[in-house]
C-alpha cells in the first residue's frame, strides 16, 4: 500500500469514527457499547496507519540523506570517476570489515579493519564505530524517539559539561522622562547559569553466534537496530520523565531547574479527562510569540479522547492531517505522540503538554563505542555486544511550556 493510499484510509476511518460520534450527540445520547468499539477498533487502526506512514517517511529521508552524502563525498573527490570509485570501495571495505569483526571476531576480518583505518584503538576488545555505522545509529536515535526530531541537539564532543548563560530577572520598564534625566535608577537584572553535564548509558545485547553466520540481514544491522531501540526509549523515557539526576530532566517532571508548576494547566478540565476549553486555556496560556514553533505532546490513548471533542459550535478540535509527511493538528497547532507520555486519566495528574521544544535541550558527547565479549558467553554460542552513549537533556526556559493537568 502505498503513503497516499494509506493516508486515504486513515482519513476514511477517522470521518466514519467521527460519524459515530455526530450520531451519538445528534440523538442527544452516550455511544452505545458497540458503538464504542467501533470507535476504538477504528481509532487503533488509524492509529496503526500513521505509524505506517512516519516509518515510509523516515525510510525514504534516510536513503535520501545517505545516497546525498554519497554524492557530497564524490563532489569532494575533484570528479575524477577513478577517485569516487576508489572511495566508494574504501567505504564498502569499512562496513565489510565491520560486519566480519562482528562475525568472526579476531582473525583476518580484524586485520583488515585496522589496516583500513589506521589508528583504531582495539585494547580491550572495542573498536570505534566506522563514520557510516555511527550516523546510521544516530538517525534511528531520532527516529524512534519524538522529543529528539524536535529538541535542540548540542554535540558535546570533548567538555564534561555545558553552561548556558540565563536572564534571571529583567530590568523595570524604561521611563518617560525629560532630554536631560536618565531615568530612574534599577539594579534588578540578574544573570544565572544552567548547567548539563553527560551521564553515560550503556546496554548489552547478547546475539547467537549461529544468527550472526547466517542471517539473511548484515550483521551490524542486527546490533544498529536493537541498540538503537534500547538507547532510544531509555532516552525518551528520561525525556518525559526524568528526575535529573544522572538522568536528563523530563518534561512532566515540576522543577524550578526546569518547567515549574506555574506552567500547569488545570482550568475547566475534569477529574478524569481534559476537555475542549481545557485544553484552550492550555493554548492561549502561551505567549504568541512561542505559538509559531508550538507542538502539543500526547499518549495516543489521551489522545483518543481528545479526538472526540468538539467546540461550542459542535466542530470537531481535532484535524488529522490529508498531505504528505505533515502530523495532525489540534486547535491549529501539530500533535505529536509518545507511548512514554503520561496516559492516566485521574484526578491531578498530568496528561500531556502544548510547547516550543527548540527550549528543551539535548547534549550528546557522540562517543558511540561497542565492546564485543567472546569468551563470557562461548559455552551458550553466543557473542555479546555492548554500547555505551553520554548525554544529557533538560527544558531551559519553562515559560516556553504550558503543561496540562487534570483537575483535583
Amino acid at each position: 500500500m502505498t503513503i497516499k493510499e494509506m493516508r486515504e484510509k486513515r482519513a476514511k476511518l477517522i470521518k466514519d469514527a467521527r460519524e459515530l460520534i455526530t450520531k451519538a450527540q445528534t440523538e442527544k445520547r452516550s455511544m452505545t457499547d458497540e458503538e464504542s468499539g467501533q470507535y476504538d477498533a477504528m481509532f487503533t487502526e488509524a492509529d496503526g496507519l500513521r505509524q505506517n506512514i512516519e516509518r515510509e517517511e523516515r525510510q525514504r529521508e534516510a536513503e535520501r540523506e545517505l545516497e546525498e552524502g554519497l554524492q557530497q563525498d564524490e563532489e569532494r573527490s575533484g570528479g575524477n570517476g577513478a577517485d569516487r570509485g576508489e572511495q566508494r570501495g574504501r567505504a564498502d571495505a569499512l562496513m565489510a570489515s565491520f560486519r566480519s569483526f562482528l562475525t568472526g571476531g579476531a582473525g583476518e576480518g580484524s586485520q583488515e579493519f585496522r589496516a583500513l583505518s589506521a589508528g583504531v584503538n582495539t585494547e580491550g576488545g572495542f573498536l570505534v564505530v566506522p563514520e557510516v555505522f555511527v550516523n546510521l545509529l544516530i538517525k534511528a536515535m531520532d527516529d524512534d524517539v519524538v522529543i529528539r526530531s524536535l529538541a535542540n541537539v548540542i554535540p558535546m564532543p570533548a567538555a564534561a559539561s555545558i553552561g548556558m548563560p540565563s536572564l534571571d530577572a529583567d530590568p523595570s520598564d524604561a521611563d518617560w522622562t525629560t532630554e536631560l534625566a536618565t531615568g530612574g535608577e534599577d539594579s534588578s537584572m540578574k544573570f544565572g547559569k544552567r548547567v548539563m553535564r553527560t551521564h553515560p548509558m550503556a546496554k548489552r545485547i547478547k546475539v547467537s553466534e549461529d544468527l550472526l553466520r547466517n542471517s539473511a540481514l548484515p550483521a551490524e544491522a542486527l546490533v544498529r537496530q536493537r541498540l538503537a531501540y534500547k538507547f532510544g526509549i531509555t532516552q525518551e523515557k528520561a525525556y518525559m520523565i526524568g528526575n535529573g539526576d544522572k538522568k536528563p530532566l523530563g518534561l512532566f517532571v515540576p522543577s524550578n531547574d526546569g518547567i515549574p508548576t506555574s506552567r500547569d494547566v488545570a482550568q475547566e478540565n475534569t477529574a478524569t479527562a481534559p476537555t475542549a476549553k481545557g485544553l484552550i486555556n492550555a493554548k492561549y496560556s502561551l505567549k504568541a510569540g512561542y505559538w509559531g514553533n508550538a507542538n502539543w505532546l500526547f499518549h495516543r490513548d489521551v489522545m483518543k479522547e481528545i479526538a472526540k471533542l468538539t467546540d461550542n459550535d459542535g466542530q470537531f478540535i481535532f484535524r488529522e492531517s490529508l498531505r504528505d509527511g505533515e502530523p495532525d493538528r489540534l486547535l491549529g497547532r501539530p500533535v505529536r505522540m509518545s507511548e512514554f507520555a503520561p496516559n492516566t486519566l485521574t484526578a491531578n495528574s498530568y496528561v500531556g503538554l502544548l510547547g516550543d521544544f527548540s527550549h528543551y535541550w539535548i547534549i550528546d558527547s557522540l562517543m558511540m563505542q561497542i565492546k564485543r565479549l567472546v569468551e563470557l558467553y562461548a559455552e551458550s554460542n553466543q557473542v555479546g555486544f555492548i554500547g555505551r552513549y553520554e548525554g544529557d537533556g533538560a527544558p531551559v526556559l519553562g515559560e516556553a511550556f504550558a503543561r496540562i493537568k487534570l483537575a483535583a
